[in-house]
């Protein structure tokens, strides 16, 4: 290599790019690749894509919306830095004096002006480079070789061929041979590494990819094709992640165990709140249930309720543990004995009872306000969803403050309801109407109030069903009253179900230990199966 060229490249060291990186929280569902279809000839664009493989296409999300946030969020983040490093190098040639320009200096350490120009000033220096006479490649052969790094990164171990190909078309040697003699290609470049992105991106990233082939600026296009390539690791590193996740659960459940049973192993009497919790939750199933003045009908009850079975039928363990898990969200503050199995996900469980609680008082006022409002108001999608707005704000503090929380939603209600009666030309509510709409209202501040009352119990029970049945079926007949807040309800259910669930994967051979002599013996098998 001449002495011209050798300086070109030591020049570029200073602007060498550093990796895009990909932060697991800012994800996109992954979707897997197709096969290695790699070819000799460089095909089109739609072409090479339209041969992916039927099954990547089947277990694709289309989630292109998201798509465009994690775009921008690459591009900020990947050349960021690429403008720094060079900059250092034009600051250095004396380009741009009014900037400082420190050895060991970091972009974080510049102000926030000076990060949002990193990245155009970055394509900028490279486009004066492409432009000069001759032209200068040496950092466009940075860039190449670090497409050829992601590129590679992205490949499966049996995409051998495909491998090959990329190693031979993006040879760097070769490239900086071309480049001394001032005939390298970089347009050519850019679009055989835009069709080597069709073949392995996910079928949700073709359009970003098709969007390319339109560019015809070089700068534009190199821009570009390093924007999409950093949502294409995101997705390779997701769908690592996911491949991985049971083996990783399977990993926690038994590191979780191992360390109990160390506990477990120097203080004999671990389990001693454990069994008593478990207990009296079969005590609360065997014991008469206490009279309700406002009993749920059966149509709307979804499917048979296990309470309304266990005075009949022998105790189950997962009956028990139900009932248990249950009891967990009502628990009371001042108890101490909390089960030790559970300790861990004590903090959880009071963010879950917090929620409920919270949607116990949001479907109360909903169920309130419908009595007075009518069919009218509530048919309509955009009321039904600004009253919930209006609430879900207000009941933050409904346990450090009902009686203040209460009056204020009552007013806000009450005044929401008379401006959309107006604005539907509707009459608007009598005096007397009003005052008892308020009153009511306010009453749900009280723990024995029967509207609170009966929607806490259906909340029971629809988490209980969901512990049986599951939260898809539970969610089928909901009891009335929670219809309107449906979507919070099946949000509830999931976060309680995962987090029982994986207590008792965790903790299940303890349990059983425990709960063998509480069950009859004609159930001692199905105790086996926790």
């Amino acid at each position: 290599m001449g002495a011209e060229g050798e300086g070109r490249v030591r020049t570029c060291q200073v602007a060498r790019t550093p990796q895009l990186f990909v932060s697991r929280s800012r994800a996109l569902p992954l979707l897997p690749r197709p096969q290695d279809t790699s070819t000799t000839k460089m095909p089109d664009v739609k072409e090479r894509a339209s041969r992916k493989e039927p099954s990547t296409a089947e277990g694709a999300s289309r989630e292109s919306h998201a798509g465009h946030t994690r775009e921008e969020a690459s591009s900020a983040q990947g050349h960021r830095t690429r403008r720094f490093n060079c900059r250092l190098t034009e600051g250095r040639r004396g380009r741009d004096p009014g900037i400082r320009h420190h050895r060991g200096a970091r972009a974080a350490s510049l102000d926030s002006k000076g990060k949002e120009m990193m990245p155009s000033d970055f394509w900028d220096h490279l486009k004066e480079q492409l432009s000069a006479v001759p032209p200068d490649f040496s950092c466009a052969l940075e860039l190449l070789k670090e497409v050829k790094e992601i590129l590679l990164s992205l490949l499966l171990p049996r995409q051998t061929r495909l491998r090959s190909e990329i190693e031979e078309a993006l040879d760097m040697d070769f490239l900086h041979q071309q480049a001394d003699r001032g005939d390298l290609n970089v347009t050519y470049l850019s679009k055989y590494i835009l069709n080597t992105m069709a073949l392995l991106c996910a079928p949700v990233r073709d359009e970003a990819v098709q969007r390319l082939e339109n560019i015809t600026d070089p700068i534009r296009l190199l821009r570009g094709i390093f924007q999409v390539l950093g949502l294409m690791k995101m997705d390779m590193v997701n769908y690592t992640i996911q491949s991985l996740q049971p083996q990783l659960q399977e990993h926690s459940i038994q590191f979780e165990r191992a360390q109990f049973q160390e506990r477990l192993n120097k203080q004999p009497s671990l389990l001693n709140h454990t069994t008593k919790w478990l207990t009296q939750a079969a005590a609360d199933l065997t014991s008469p249930p206490a009279n309700c003045p406002d009993t749920l009908d059966s149509s709307s009850t979804p499917g048979p309720s296990p309470s309304d079975t266990a005075a009949s039928e022998p105790l189950s363990p997962a009956m028990v543990l139900s009932q248990g898990f249950l009891n967990l969200l009502i628990w009371d503050p001042e108890n101490e004995e909390f089960p030790e199995t559970l300790l861990m996900d004590r903090t959880r469980l009071q963010e879950l009872e917090l929620q409920r609680n919270h949607l116990t008082v949001l479907a109360s006022v909903l169920l309130v306000a419908s009595s007075f409002s009518g069919s009218v108001l509530f048919g309509s999608p955009q009321f039904v969803d600004k009253l919930k707005r209006i609430t879900k704000s207000l009941v933050e503090d409904f346990n450090s403050r009902p009686e203040e929380t209460m009056q204020i939603v009552s007013e806000q209600v009450t005044q929401e309801i008379h401006q959309s009666l107006k604005n539907m030309g509707l009459a608007p509510l009598s005096s007397d109407n009003s005052v008892s709409l308020v009153g009511q209202l306010q009453n749900i501040a009280k723990k024995e109030n029967c509207v609170r009352s009966v929607i806490d119990q259906r909340i029971h029970l629809f988490l209980k069903c969901c512990l049986v049945l599951g939260v898809q079926r539970s969610l089928l007949d909901l009891p009335g009253g929670l219809t309107l807040i449906e979507a919070e309800l099946a949000e509830l259910g999931q976060k309680f179900v995962s987090l029982t669930h994986h207590n008792q994967q965790v903790f299940g051979p303890y349990y059983t230990e425990i709960l063998k002599p509480l069950i009859s013996p004609g159930q001692s098998a199905r105790v086996e199966a926790l």
